[in-house]
């Protein structure tokens, strides 16, 4: 199955919905979703006819991976107290929706990938959610509900997730192992959060204090091995920016500079594969929220030079 054929534009999507109302001093930097579109626009990165607004998604995707009575409960709010707190967010309908429109995102990139080479999710990279559960902020699992997209309709036949946030993505390791189709790949830190780690693919361990030096050498040495032996026809990246030595949850000593060129392997990578590439954002938790915006711009300035 090949993609050779592709329209040069990188397609992203947003929409306001995506900036959730939250109590002040909750740890959760919502803002950013605001300030990124805006700074990329403001710089010339990307052009407002770039950006797409998703839908909500339709609730049979999501119930091909998650399960029924976990959505029916999430949708009729009737989480519980402890539920929501692990979930990181007060459930509300508003909220509901909002997580909706974010899997619509992700998916309609993946579809306009096919197309366009790459597309980019202002969001996403909701990689804690389970089949039955919400944790650490993710409600649904947008890449793993993309992916499952893809495989259904013959789009790809062999998927590679990338995962890069500086937290393991438990939850799509957990969706995706009985799914021989995908290859889900995680590096991150040994002593941060989940406690309880699940198995992916492939797992990478940082220890604390990680530097740029050794952490781009295990990137490079760990997506050599991979592609030695699994060949994607299609790539979810989940990009992350907590890895940043200013993160307040990352515990790793990345810096602006590493965290660019962590981004640039990533896609030059995919260039010579030569397949199509989503994106979405993940986490990032510096206490200066300016430094998040840039780290998270810094990757579609990459995607941009390198892939178009």
């Amino acid at each position: 199955m090949s993609h050779r054929h592709f329209f040069q534009e990188l397609k992203v999507a947003f929409d306001q919905q995506y900036v959730h109302p939250l109590p002040k001093n909750h740890r959760f930097p919502m803002e950013k979703y605001h300030l990124l579109p805006t700074q990329l626009i403001r710089e010339g990165t990307i052009s407002e006819q770039q950006f797409f607004t998703p839908q909500f998604i339709d609730q049979t995707l999501l119930s091909e991976v998650h399960c029924s009575a976990y959505l029916d409960r999430l949708v009729g709010l009737q989480l519980t107290d402890r539920e929501q707190r692990v979930s990181g967010f007060v459930h509300s309908t508003q909220l509901i929706e909002r997580e909706c429109r974010i899997m619509e995102g992700t998916r309609m990139a993946a579809e306009l990938a096919l197309d366009y080479k790459a597309a980019m999710n202002i969001a996403g990279g909701t990689h804690h959610a389970f089949k039955d559960r919400a944790e650490g902020f993710c409600l649904l699992n947008d890449q793993v509900i993309a992916a499952e997209w893809l495989l259904k309709h013959q789009k790809a036949e062999r998927i590679l997730i990338i995962d890069l946030d500086v937290h393991q993505g438990n939850g799509t390791a957990e969706m995706c192992t009985d799914k021989d189709a995908v290859f889900t790949f995680s590096m991150h830190g040994k002593n941060n959060y989940p406690l309880q780690k699940e198995k992916s693919s492939l797992d990478v361990e940082l220890e604390d204090g990680t530097d740029d030096k050794t952490y781009l050498y295990l990137l490079e040495k760990s997506l050599n091995t991979i592609l030695n032996q699994f060949q994607p026809q299609f790539v979810f990246y989940q990009c992350g920016v907590d890895i940043l030595e200013s993160d307040k949850l990352g515990k790793l000593s990345v810096t602006l500079v590493g965290c660019k060129r962590r981004d640039e392997i990533v896609f030059e990578a995919v260039r010579q594969l030569n397949v199509p590439i989503v994106c979405t954002m993940g986490g990032g938790y510096s206490q200066d929220i300016n430094i998040i915006v840039e780290a998270h711009a810094s990757t579609f300035r990459s995607i941009q030079e390198i892939l178009f």
